[in-house]
C-alpha cells in the first residue's frame, strides 16, 4: 500500500474510531439496563434533555460542555472520552497492523470484533455481567467472519473442501472448545475454591473468541487471559483489607487475550514452535 494511501486508511479508522466508541458508550450503559440502544436518541441521563449534534462530537464534545450537562450541569464521566479515544485507538491499530496485508472487508470484521470486545470488558467490570445479547451476537458475527473467508478462498481459487473445513475446525470448532473449556476450568475452579469461581457468561465469551480466532489462538487467549487473571488477583490479595475480597471480573482478561492473539497471536505461535523445531 502507497504511503499516502496508508495515511490516509490510518486517519479514516480514528474518525470512524472515534464516532464507534460514542456509539458504545451508549450500549455500555444501555444493554445492562434493559434499555434500547437506539431509542430515544442520546440524551442526558440526569435532566433527560437530548443532546445537542455539538455535545455528541466524539472527545472534544466532552472538554466542549467543560465536562457538565450544558442543561442540568451534571458532571459528566471522563470515561465517555476515554472510551471515544481508546475505541479511537483500536480502529487505528487494526488499519497500522494489518492494513498493508489484508482486505478492508476483514479490516472492518477486526474493528468490529475489538468493538465486542472492549464493550463486553466494561460491561463485565462495571455489573459483573457478559449479556447474553452480546456474546451472541458477537459469536453469529463470528460465524459470518468465518463464512466470509471460507466464501473467499473460494472465490480466489482455493480448494471447497479446506475451505469448509476450515470453518469446522478453526471457527466452529474453536467456539465449541472455547465453551467447554471454561466451563471444565468454572467447575474446577468452584471445586477447588468451595465458591463461585467464574460467571456463566465467561464460557459464552470463551466461545466467541473461539468462532473468531480458532482454536489454537483460543488456547493462547485463555492462557493469556489466566496469566494476567492470576497476577492482578495476587495482586489485589495484597492491597486488600483482610476479609473484604472484592470478585474480580474475569471477562477483561479473556477480552485483553483475545486482542492480544488478535494482532500477536500467529507470532507468538509461531515462535513457541521454533523453539522445538516444529515451525
Amino acid at each position: 500500500m502507497l504511503l499516502i494511501e496508508s495515511i490516509f486508511l490510518q486517519s479514516l479508522a480514528i474518525a470512524l474510531g472515534a464516532c464507534v466508541g460514542s456509539f458504545l458508550n451508549v450500549v455500555i450503559y444501555r444493554v445492562p439496563a434493559g434499555l434500547s440502544i437506539l431509542h430515544p436518541p442520546s440524551r442526558c441521563p440526569h435532566c433527560l434533555r437530548s443532546l445537542a449534534p455539538r455535545d455528541n462530537i466524539p472527545i472534544i464534545g466532552w472538554f466542549l460542555i467543560k465536562g457538565k450537562c450544558r442543561y442540568c450541569h451534571t458532571p459528566v464521566s471522563w470515561r465517555y472520552p476515554a472510551i471515544e479515544a481508546l475505541t479511537a485507538f483500536l480502529f487505528w491499530s487494526v488499519a497500522a497492523y494489518f492494513g498493508n496485508s489484508l482486505s478492508i472487508p476483514i479490516l472492518c470484521f477486526y474493528a468490529a470484533f475489538l468493538s465486542w470486545l472492549l464493550v463486553l470488558a466494561l460491561i463485565d467490570i462495571d455489573t459483573m455481567t457478559l449479556p447474553d445479547r452480546l456474546t451472541q451476537s458477537g459469536l453469529v458475527l463470528g460465524l459470518i467472519y468465518q463464512v466470509s473467508l471460507a466464501f473467499m478462498s473460494l472465490t480466489n481459487g482455493g480448494d471447497a473442501r479446506f475451505a469448509v473445513s476450515r470453518l469446522l475446525m478453526f471457527g466452529i470448532g474453536g467456539a465449541v472448545l472455547g465453551i467447554w473449556l471454561l466451563d471444565i476450568m468454572r467447575v474446577a475452579g468452584s471445586i477447588f475454591l468451595q465458591k463461585e469461581a467464574m460467571g456463566g457468561g465467561d464460557p459464552k465469551l470463551a466461545a466467541m473468541l473461539g468462532m473468531w480466532l480458532g482454536w489454537q489462538n483460543l488456547l493462547l487467549a485463555i492462557l493469556i487471559a489466566s496469566a494476567i487473571g492470576t497476577l492482578v488477583g495476587a495482586i489485589a490479595l495484597l492491597v486488600q483489607k483482610r476479609g473484604k475480597h472484592q470478585p474480580i471480573p474475569f471477562g477483561p482478561f479473556l477480552a485483553l487475550g483475545g486482542a492480544i492473539s488478535l494482532f500477536f497471536g500467529q507470532t507468538i505461535l509461531s515462535t513457541y514452535l521454533s523453539w522445538f523445531g516444529l515451525a
